[in-house]
Parts: C-alpha cells; sequence; structure tokens
C-alpha cells in the first residue's frame, strides 16, 4: 500500500514536472518504513522571470521623450548638447515609468513610490545638465503644470466677500 502511494506521488511529480514550460527542480524526502510521512519540495525557475518589468514599445518611449526633449528645448533654449543630454535623460526616464506601469499594474501604491523615484532621479539629472535660470524656469512651469500654488498667488488676492481695500464699503 505504501509502495503503491509513494509510486504514485513519485509519477506525478515527474508527470507535473514534464509538463511545466520552463524546468523544475523536484526533491522528494522519504522517511524509512516505520514512518508514514513523505515531504515533497518542489522549486519552480519559473518565478524568477516574473519579477522583471516588461519591456515597454521602443517607438512608445522614444516618441514620448522626443516629445519632452522638444518641449524643454522650445521652452528652455537648449544647447545641442543639452539637447542630447536631455533627450537621453528623458529616454531613460519614460522607459522606466512605462515599464513600471505594465509590471505594477495591479499595485497603485508600488507604482506611486516607483514613478516618485524615477521623478526624483529625473529631477537631479536635468539640473545637471541645465543652467541656474534654465533650472528655475523649468521649475516654475513644472510647477504651473503640477498645479503647486506660488507664495505671489496664495498671499496676492483675499477670497471674496473678506474685503481687499477697494472702499467699497
Amino acid at each position: 500500500m505504501k509502495l503503491l502511494l509513494l509510486s504514485s506521488l513519485l509519477a506525478l511529480a515527474t508527470v507535473s514536472a514534464a509538463l511545466a514550460q520552463s524546468p523544475a527542480t523536484v526533491k522528494t524526502k522519504v522517511k524509512p518504513v516505520g514512518q508514514a510521512s513523505v515531504k515533497t519540495k518542489t522549486t519552480a525557475a519559473a518565478s524568477a522571470p516574473a519579477a522583471e518589468a516588461p519591456a515597454p514599445p521602443a517607438a512608445t518611449v522614444d516618441a514620448k521623450a522626443n516629445a519632452l526633449t522638444a518641449n524643454m528645448q522650445q521652452n528652455l533654449g537648449l544647447s545641442p548638447q543639452q539637447t542630447e543630454k536631455v533627450r537621453a535623460i528623458n529616454r531613460r526616464s519614460v522607459e522606466g515609468l512605462e515599464s513600471a506601469r505594465l509590471q505594477y499594474k495591479t499595485d497603485p501604491r508600488k507604482l506611486a513610490g516607483v514613478i516618485e523615484t524615477i521623478s526624483s532621479s529625473r529631477l537631479s539629472a536635468i539640473k545637471d545638465v541645465l543652467t541656474p535660470a534654465q533650472f528655475a524656469k523649468y521649475q516654475r512651469k513644472r510647477e504651473e503644470k503640477m498645479g503647486v500654488p506660488n507664495v505671489q498667488g496664495v498671499q496676492g488676492t483675499p477670497p471674496p466677500g473678506l474685503g481687499g481695500g477697494s472702499g467699497d464699503q
């Protein structure tokens, strides 16, 4: 009876290993006849590629990176050397963002963390390439686009009904 059970377990493990798409390691530990316990450990090599980020289409990455670079070149007046450096930074960032979107599409918190990391490293790299005046202009445009209020806007105009010193009252 035990021999039949052991044989069927080994046959089942062999069949499942043969049907797997990637190679698998099967370890079976059988205790002596006096004990009834059988332990099987299976390690599949298929789980390793799942950790890798899927590659986004190169045409999409290039198009987005080139559009970002062209916009920055137009608005900041980049030199040809700066343009090529910024293009490389933008391509690297867009590729990272697109692969993160594919990899973490079911985990928004993880995706947000990866996006924040990529964004801060891109900002740091761009700061190294741009002149201080260009970077200041870039920051202003970036804050406007992201809806970050500037100090003047917050202090400048009081809400309606709280008086603005116009003397109407």
